[in-house]
């Protein structure tokens, strides 16, 4: 095996190669090159009659090695899976580093971490229907018969026609109280308007009359009847609930538990509200937890795979976006300094006219909507330095906001392809 043009036969998984010595000399130090040594035949399986080595390896990564000594550039074949690749590698004593640079992105974009491969699943199991709790009791008592069927009615939709029935009814009730919330802000409307005039950007009281809200009578009727709905079918889910912490962990539960007081004090206040008439409209702004019940038809369709995609790349950049935030409000507090104290030294002293801030917290808000580029209009630079100071905030907010928009989209992309991976994965077993 001294010369160089002598011939070394493998055969790797019952197909045989045939190569020079020299060229699995190529890299000292690795198996195929320990091949060439005379005492090889005693160390590895060698076959004196057919005079070959005999390896029980994959066949068809192989040739991908043995290429790799001839041409010095080691690839590996499209569908190969990463650590099966690892093992054949470390096998033959190569470091998976010398792999080519098209191939190693190849399997970078393939690869999935453990917590990222099951991450769809555990979303999948994130929910209300995760509050399931598999108990083996061995009594037959009612509540252990009956708890978990009414549960199931109340929070699977899709599990039996009776709670799909349910389903509907719930979600009438909810498109219900939205209108019936959209109805009462009139009133309130109304009132605010009878008893407040504008003039120019300043607002003056009348005097001419006492502040009377009155809201209509049908519409509270209207109201407490849906609103009794609602508390029969949170009382419900929550006596039947396996798990009461993890069932006000969820938002939209909490969502249904507010929901249940403005009319109720609404009620109980009905005498006294006319004279405390900003009581019914901090009562309405409570009511705006009615929209938020909206979310809850999430639950009669299937959520899109792109909504769940973003829910978790929000997740995994979350500490980004507080950096990003940070930077962003120290920008304001900045620009808006410079903007505040750059109007004023340099002002001119002919100017008798008002200027369009009367503190530092107004130039904090002319800075935040100048650096994510809304620009309002209703405060305007009037010197040439402020100008300057405007310009420069709204350059560096676009810088702020456009430069880590790739990122995200990377991290995004790399999200979506992983759960693509994870539901073709899901219809191959099924089928």
């Amino acid at each position: 095996m001294e010369d160089s043009k002598e011939k070394i036969i493998l055969n790797v998984g019952g197909v045989r190669y045939e190569t020079y010595s020299s060229t699995l000399r190529t890299f000292p130090g690795t198996k195929l090159c320990s091949l060439t040594e005379p005492h090889a035949p005693s160390i590895y399986d060698y076959n004196p009659t057919t005079k070959e080595f005999f390896f029980d390896r994959s066949a068809e990564i192989f040739s991908y090695v043995l290429n790799y000594y001839r041409t010095k550039h080691l690839h590996c074949p499209m569908d190969t899976c990463r650590s099966v690749l690892e093992e054949e590698l470390a096998f033959w004593e190569i470091n998976e580093t010398q792999l080519a640079s098209c191939c190693w992105l190849k399997l970078n974009n393939k690869e999935v971490q453990p917590e990222e491969f099951h991450i769809w699943d555990e979303n999948d199991q994130a929910d209300d229907q995760c509050l399931i709790v598999q108990t083996e009791r061995m009594d037959f008592s009612w509540r252990t018969r009956w708890q978990p069927k009414i549960w199931s009615i109340f929070e699977k939709p899709f599990s039996s026609f009776s709670a799909k029935c349910l389903a509907v009814v719930s979600l009438l009730f909810i498109i219900g109280i939205v209108i019936i919330f959209c109805e009462e802000t009139k009133a309130q409307f109304e009132f605010f308007t009878a008893n407040f005039t504008f003039v120019g950007h300043s607002e003056v009281a009348h005097n001419y009359h006492e502040p009377y809200y009155h809201q209509a009578a049908y519409l509270l009727h209207l109201e407490l009847f849906c609103v009794l709905w609602f508390t029969f079918e949170f009382s419900v889910r929550f006596c039947v609930c396996p798990d009461k912490k993890k069932f006000f962990q969820n938002p939209l539960n909490m969502v249904d538990f507010l929901s249940l007081f403005p009319v109720y004090i609404e009620l109980f206040v009905d005498g006294q509200i006319q004279k405390m008439p900003s009581l019914g409209l901090w009562l309405g702004f409570i009511r705006i937890v009615y929209l938020l019940k909206l979310l809850k038809i999430s639950k009669l369709i299937e959520t899109p795979l792109i909504l769940r995609v973003l829910s978790y790349t929000l997740k995994s950049i979350l500490r980004e976006i507080c950096i990003l935030l940070m930077i962003l409000a120290f920008e304001t507090l900045f620009f808006g300094s410079l903007f505040f104290y750059g109007e004023l030294l340099c002002s001119n002293p002919s100017y008798s006219g008002e200027l369009h801030f009367t503190d530092i917290f107004v130039c904090f808000w002319w800075a935040l909507i100048t650096l994510t580029t809304v620009g309002y209009g209703d405060i305007i630079p009037l010197t040439s330095v402020g100008q300057v100071m405007a310009a420069l905030a709204a350059v560096f907010g676009m810088l702020t906001i456009i430069i880590p928009i790739p990122i995200f989209l990377v991290k995004f992309k790399n999200y979506y392809a992983i759960a693509v991976f994870k539901q073709k994965l899901k219809r191959c077993k099924n089928y």
